[in-house]
């Protein structure tokens, strides 16, 4: 009796303290199917509910996930050992044939997460509890590549008719567009499109005694366009957490004594990419010619802009600018190579004469309309300008957005990357010729090299990493003689919140709210 009174004590005690916290940001999840999209505000609400074979510590570094683990018996072969007694949250129990089906409905036409696992021949069940990955070449790296990659309840998709990855670009309307049911440490209790998201705690999570887990019941994803709004849901206490505090803001909220702001170096960046595939330049007033074809041209893009100013001008000081094209964070990237072309209009102009448009030319440059990131792209069309080219900026909400850097269908276009620490993911993903098989999948502008593409694939099979390092950089000085992108800058992922909430912030702008504690 007294040990049934100690634990309905703990229970209680547990109750008492659990608590919701409320996260504010401007941008909505646009799904919830985890491998319809690829994007950072999909991600930070889908890998709360989904779960891949393996995570990552509070410092960023490889563990188990729903694998416990894993080896390389052959050169062309990796087992995942799977975590005994995991429960979906409608409480049936995960198998090999669930990991099985969803790492092949990944590696689906319509998954945007299909470049991940470029090179994997086939996934099988070993046992109950087992998976191997058989690979068209050795894979030394595997794991790494594995982060994201959710893991689904094959029966539950079947019966919603979730076979495969929802079409976000096609727009396409299925049930996992609205609708969860993953084995993380959160489960999918409701979706409002364009309003909220919340999430409840899995009682039955298989991790639930980890001495580093939090205190939260339940999480709610507010979304506030407003920046004003945003903050002073924040001051008022309506909201404990905003993501994407304006930069103008982070100097005051520091000095607020009922806040606190966390920062961390970004991981990604920011570029501009052009459109280097049609013969004729879309959204542009050249006629028959395609300018960005000509390096010299996207060379006086580079000269024009004035990235040091517009850092400190909009960005207010919170980034660094980068002539580099991965973060030094990525194995392999020599931190030295990253210094930009110098702002130089003249040599802008002199370059701009030399291909043939002395006058210069008229084009489109396309943004999201998040505000710090339409304000950089209006800043700098008004340094392109100056030197003849005549960029007039089309900003877009994010579903129309993002649908047109994974077509390729903008001229010019303003995006981000967030790396991960294994660099073929992003070397494939960005300047990897593109096909619909998971090869260059972000590659906006649908630049293509095929020398470069051999030692991208050389990358991925390499199982020396010295040799694999330097395969590496020889890809970066080939990109950075091409400059198919303008590398731009890194930000400092700045997150403002209450004092009495305590979380971890990775710097891919993402956080493990299983972690998260308020007080």
């Amino acid at each position: 009796m007294k040990r049934f009174l100690l634990l309905v004590l703990a229970l209680l005690g547990t109750a008492a303290t659990a608590q919701t916290l409320k996260i504010a940001s401007a941008f909505d999840p646009q799904t919830q199917d985890p491998h319809a999209l690829a994007l950072l505000y999909h991600s930070r609400i889908a890998y709360q509910v989904h779960e891949s074979l393996v995570g990552r510590d509070a410092l960023f570094k490889l563990e188990p996930a729903l694998a416990l683990s894993w080896s390389q018996p052959e050169p062309r072969r990796w087992r995942f050992q799977l975590r005994p007694d995991v429960k979906f949250h409608d409480g049936s129990t995960m198998t090999a044939d669930d990991v099985v089906f969803s790492l092949q409905r990944a590696m689906g036409k319509t998954s945007q997460r299909a470049f991940q696992l470029k090179g994997v021949a086939e996934v099988r069940a070993a046992g109950p509890l087992a998976v191997d990955f058989l690979l068209e070449a050795p894979d030394a790296v595997l794991p790494e590549k594995l982060q994201y990659i959710s893991i689904m309840s094959r029966a539950w998709s079947v019966q919603h008719g979730a076979q495969v990855a929802q079409d976000f670009n096609a727009k396409q309307e299925t049930h996992t567009a609205r609708y969860a049911n993953g084995t993380g440490p959160y489960k999918l209790a409701s979706y409002e499109s364009d309003l909220r998201t919340v999430l409840q705690r899995h009682d039955a999570w298989w991790g639930r005694g980890d001495a580093r887990n939090g205190n939260l019941a339940e999480v709610q994803f507010i979304v506030i366009k407003s920046d004003a709004t945003r903050l002073a849901a924040l001051a008022s206490g309506e909201v404990d957490l905003v993501l994407d505090p304006p930069f103008q803001d982070i100097a005051r909220l520091q000095r607020e004594s009922k806040l606190k702001v966390t920062g961390v170096a970004e991981l990604g960046q920011q570029y501009f990419t052009f459109d280097q595939a049609r013969p004729e330049l879309e959204f542009s007033d050249v006629k028959g010619r395609n300018p960005f074809k000509d390096l010299r041209v996207r060379q006086a893009v580079a000269h024009a802009l004035n990235i040091p100013l517009i850092i400190d001008k909009v960005l207010r000081g919170q980034a660094e600018p980068t002539g580099g094209f991965l973060s030094p964070l990525v194995d392999g990237v020599d931190a030295s190579a990253s210094k930009p072309l110098p702002f130089d209009p003249a040599r802008a102009k002199a370059l701009l004469a030399e291909a043939g448009y002395p006058n210069g030319f008229g084009v489109t440059l396309d943004c999201v309309n998040v505000t710090w990131r339409q304000n950089v792209c209006q800043a700098a069309v008004s340094m392109l300008t100056q030197v003849g080219i005549r960029a007039t900026l089309r900003a877009s909400a994010p579903s129309q957005f993002f649908p047109k850097l994974t077509q390729g269908t903008a001229s010019f276009i303003e995006y981000g990357w967030t790396a991960s620490p294994d660099p073929w993911n992003s070397l494939n993903g960005l300047f990897r010729s593109y096909d619909k098989d998971g090869l260059g999948s972000f590659n906006a502008g649908r630049y293509s090299n095929p020398a470069l593409d051999k030692l991208i694939d050389a990358i991925r099979v390499e199982p020396d990493l010295a040799k694999r390092r330097g395969l590496v950089r020889e890809v970066l000085q080939k990109v950075a003689a091409d400059l198919p992108f303008v590398p731009l800058y890194r930000r400092k992922l700045n997150w403002a919140m209450a004092q009495n909430v305590d979380l971890v912030q990775w710097p891919n702008d993402m956080t493990e709210l299983r972690w998260a504690k308020k007080r």
